[in-house]
């Protein structure tokens, strides 16, 4: 599938609302993930300057096995629910970069659990073929019940009256992240994958990476700007 990122919002609501009867669910096993990707993006203040990157781990050690980024121009609009237009061509360059493809891709967003059920999560992992999940930090949509203590525990995201992902708990005495379907995998398997992956803080280990990753590239580049000098 080509993608079609040169659209108006109207458009984009409208291409959200055809694409995600798309969507694949189906179960994951999990156990059977040896590369796990995360993906973050780091914008420039108050601007589209933005530098994008993608962060593959070898499971289960969670050891990064391979980085990949890029420096560019998101072109589409800050739009609240419209994100996947503006964030995911530069995370799929970055994605062409990688020399091995993972296995699965967590996303720092949300998939299902979306106004129009098709979150950013669901977005590159239709486009991508791949077993996708989203893990936000927070609610777009919808609530849920109080979550236990424990890490691992869990309550639905309920949304008028569908569970659209789950409240989980990644660890003891934290606020929980909200996972979602992306494509090819079921929530179960979504919030086990999450769970696999998580490691010293709130968001799995793919997001922590990914983000620290994307920044460095954001220094870096600021460093050796002659106009900084």
């Amino acid at each position: 599938m080509t993608p079609n990122w040169n659209v108006t919002p109207t458009e984009a609501r409208a291409e959200q609302n055809r694409l995600r009867n798309e969507v694949r669910i189906e179960p994951l096993d999990v156990d059977s993930v040896a590369l796990v990707a995360g993906c973050d993006l780091s914008f420039d203040r108050g601007s589209d300057h933005v530098f994008a990157g993608i962060v593959t781990l070898r499971m289960p050690s969670l050891e990064v096995e391979e980085r990949a980024g890029v420096e560019t121009i998101a072109r589409f609009p800050y739009i609240p629910g419209l994100l996947s237009f503006r964030e995911s061509p530069p995370l799929l360059q970055a994605w062409s970069r990688l020399l091995t493809k993972p296995d699965a891709l967590i996303v720092d967003g949300h998939g299902y659990a979306h106004p129009r059920r098709f979150g950013i999560a669901c977005h590159l992992g239709l486009l991508l073929d791949l077993p996708t999940a989203g893990c936000a930090k927070s609610i777009l949509v919808g609530s849920h019940e109080p979550v236990g203590e424990q890490p691992g525990e869990w309550k639905p995201l309920v949304d008028k009256g569908e569970v659209i992902g789950a409240a989980v708990r990644t660890r003891f005495g934290v606020m929980p992240v909200y996972v979602s379907i992306g494509n090819r995998i079921d929530l179960e398997s979504a919030i086990a994958l999450v769970l696999r992956c998580s490691g010293r803080t709130r968001v799995p280990e793919t997001t922590r990476r990914a983000h620290r990753f994307v920044n460095e590239l954001r220094l870096s580049s600021h460093d050796s700007d002659p106009a900084d000098s």
